[in-house]
């Protein structure tokens, strides 16, 4: 297993659910996943009409038969562990970030439900820039869908909330927010990137900085600690870094663990030079 530790980050070449299930409880103030989608599986959700289940209104235990009636699709049961980790490793005071499409916001949503993670907004991020569908055959997908949740559940409201900064931002290339007004949950945010984003390589699902920045701004607590289950190309993990976080990330491709570790310390050289500045 491959690791880089330095004084702003930890990235782990690993997967995920064996990473977290190794981390201690409530060591976090911040999550932003970037899961798999699920958009390429093949598994068929499976019902089986001979055997029983109790729905939302009884037990609906998740480790034993009732769990396989429910899905053969992997990512819902992955969803459904490494969410059962980040309730146990995020503080009550902080929040956790979940981008999604249609493929797998539903379960995600219901998984929240059903682990008692309150869902605090459900965001769509607009496209305005969305690569054209060429099949000619559905609609332009121009959005996706971005979870903010915390851990607390009702009673327990304690999530960090940077209220007057939001308020106060105006977020270049946004139409839809005004500075000194409350931020909306429809977000307008193109999804190109700045050559500096792409300079060491690319992600197929690479975001934009910016989009992770601002979930920084609305929930970032400076001096603590951010995760980042699905590292990627390292871009949350970056924004964490720039807001003042010390980012713990994991990659389960070589690859792009490469990719991250190289954007990663080059910016972190650019944070340092600037403190001698």
């Amino acid at each position: 297993m491959k690791k880089l530790i330095t004084d702003n980050f930890e990235l782990h070449l690993e997967d995920a659910i064996q990473g977290l299930s190794a981390l201690p409880e409530n060591s976090f103030d911040l999550a932003i996943c970037d899961p798999p989608y699920g958009a390429a599986t093949s598994a068929k959700w499976n019902y089986e009409s001979d055997k029983k289940i109790n729905g939302f209104g009884g037990n609906w235990k998740l480790n034993n038969e009732e769990w396989d009636l429910l899905t053969g699709n992997d990512i819902f049961k992955s969803t459904h562990q490494w969410l059962t980790q980040l309730k146990r490793l995020v503080k009550p005071t902080g929040s956790i970030w979940i981008h999604a499409t249609y493929h797998n916001s539903g379960f995600v949503n219901v998984l929240c439900q059903l682990l008692g993670l309150e869902i605090i907004n459900e965001v769509t991020w607009y496209k305005r820039n969305a690569f054209p569908n060429l099949s000619a055959r559905r609609l332009t997908a121009s959005h996706e869908t971005i979870l903010w949740v915390h851990t607390g559940g009702e009673k327990q409201r304690k999530y960090n909330f940077n209220y007057d900064d939001v308020k106060r931002a105006k977020f270049e290339g946004d139409n839809m927010k005004e500075a000194d007004k409350q931020l909306r949950t429809v977000w307008d945010i193109p999804n190109n990137k700045s050559k500096d984003e792409l300079s060491f390589g690319t992600h197929p699902t690479q975001k934009p900085l910016r989009v992770s920045e601002r979930l920084l701004m609305i929930s970032g607590i400076k001096g603590g600690k951010l995760l980042v289950p699905f590292a990627g190309s390292g871009t949350e993990m970056i924004a964490g870094m720039k807001y003042g976080m010390q980012a713990v990330g994991f990659e389960t491709n070589e690859e792009y663990f490469e990719l991250a570790k190289e954007r990663l310390l080059f910016e972190e050289s650019k944070i340092k030079s600037q403190l001698f500045v």
